[in-house]
């Protein structure tokens, strides 16, 4: 029988190695994966010899600002930006309307279907006063819940008293949650003190999402999650201090597990001062010299941080100037850039390409239990990515498809580009009708209305 479609000649790698190998599709998924030369027949052919076939990336930590304020980013906008840099699968929450019980997540879910460029699934916020919704929303088809124990975006706090009962009910359906874990009385005490002293420079930011606040409420979620059993992960690790915290937990029986993002890799808190608004976002940067960089690519590199995510969340440059260093938004684009700058860090051996689809494909949907996604396998999905590992270019703003229309990486060399990216066995190309699904997460019922 003849395939669909076949790449041809490239190497593929996964988390264990890499080896050349014809990548062959059917019916959108990977029916096949052999030795080169095989010459099975196929109609339509992928060219990819000198090149690396990846898994399209599972991005499980995006905010694209739908319903809510889509001035911030929409779902075509966002979505297009990621399938051009080889994200096939999104999870997404926003902020800006967050989604708390089943009335939004149908009324979100009707708003999207049709105008997403990749697969996505939906993460749930979870609000005090909201834990009765849990049940409701896991059996709906969310993915996870979004827990912030400070007040941030204006979602409220899920102090730990209240984050006691939450991971309790989670533990007890098996469904996971994402931690933002900064201590919520000690970033307001810090907002208090830093107001009192009329501080309105950019340097108020690392002082008031203090590094502190975030180890204590890092603390309080590991010990919770290992009382409860609750699969929760930290959002954004921001340091090698946080991610040591999270492995001594994890020693003694937390299952708890660490995401970061390339913001804590690349970025170091001295930048605050010259871009002020443009570096405001929370965790802050924490790298302060060569070795503190050093301590967060061994973390990584040695799978201490379970997986990789962007937390996109953009602002246009305008946006970011609005009001002060207080008012202004939090956050920072990274669909656009997160590929390049970590496909340029693997070929420069600052990381590996098997480690890339590890914390980028494999490990996110296995967290998060995205069926059919994060690997080249057969019956899995042709998600499928071609690097090209010659180029040589430069990250310029003008090449930022997401609404932000800017990069805190603009300027930087980087070596290798996404060529092409297969949805579910079809070749995306620009201007091409969107082909996105949602993805029902592990705890939904079968139902015949999903896209």
């Amino acid at each position: 029988m003849t395939f669909d479609l076949v790449v041809r000649g490239g190497t593929v790698v996964t988390a264990g190695g890499r080896k050349r190998a014809d990548v062959y599709v059917r019916n959108g998924l990977v029916a096949a994966v052999l030795e080169p030369g095989q010459a099975e027949a196929a109609d339509v052919v992928v060219e990819a010899d000198g090149r690396y076939v990846l898994p399209g990336m599972v991005d499980t930590h995006v905010h694209l600002m739908e319903p809510g304020d889509p001035t911030r980013e929409d779902f075509p906008t966002g979505t297009r930006a990621a399938v051009r840099q080889g994200v096939t699968t999104i999870v997404e929450h926003t902020h800006s309307w967050p989604l708390t019980n089943t009335g939004r997540f149908e009324e979100k879910w009707h708003h999207i279907r049709g105008r997403s460029f990749v697969d996505y699934a939906f993460a749930a916020h979870v609000f005090p006063d909201h834990v009765g919704n849990i049940r409701r929303l896991w059996e709906a088809g969310v993915v996870f819940f979004k827990i912030f124990t400070c007040a941030t975006h204006g979602i409220p706090a899920v102090t730990p008293e209240i984050l006691l009962e939450v991971f309790q009910e989670l533990s007890g359906l098996g469904a996971p949650c994402l931690v933002h874990c900064e201590d919520d009385l000690m970033t307001a005490r810090n907002e208090r003190r830093l107001k009192a002293e009329g501080r309105v420079d950019p340097g108020i930011v690392p002082e008031w999402r203090s590094r502190e606040a975030e180890l204590v409420a890092v603390g309080s979620a590991a010990l919770l999650a290992k009382v409860t059993g609750a699969r929760a992960t930290v959002a954004h690790a921001s340091s090698a201090d946080v991610v040591d915290l999270i492995q001594r937990e994890r020693a003694a029986g937390s299952p708890i597990a660490a995401e970061t993002c390339p913001q804590y890799l690349y970025l170091f808190e001295s930048e605050i001062h010259q871009h002020g608004p443009f570096r405001k976002f929370t965790p802050p940067a924490r790298i302060r010299s060569a070795e503190e960089q050093d301590r967060m690519w061994t973390a990584f590199n040695n799978g201490w941080v379970n997986h990789l995510s962007t937390d996109h969340a953009p602002s246009t440059v305008a946006q970011k100037m609005e009001g002060s260093i207080w008012e202004c938004h939090f956050g920072l684009p990274g669909l656009d850039t997160t590929m390049p700058l970590m496909i340029d860090a693997a070929l420069s051996g600052r990381t590996s390409l098997e480690r890339l689809v590890e914390a980028y494909a494999e490990r996110p949907a296995e967290r998060y239990g995205l069926r059919g996604k994060g690997r080249i396998a057969v019956g899995f999905d042709a998600d499928l990515v071609v690097v090209d590992p010659s180029a040589k270019w430069q990250i310029h703003n003008d090449h930022v498809v997401s609404r932000a229309g800017w990069t805190p990486y603009a300027g930087r060399d980087v070596r290798g580009r996404v060529e092409e990216v297969l949805l579910r066995g079809r070749v995306v190309e620009d201007g091409a009708p969107t082909r996105g699904r949602f993805i029902p997460g592990p705890g939904s019922e079968p139902r015949t209305s999903f896209p």
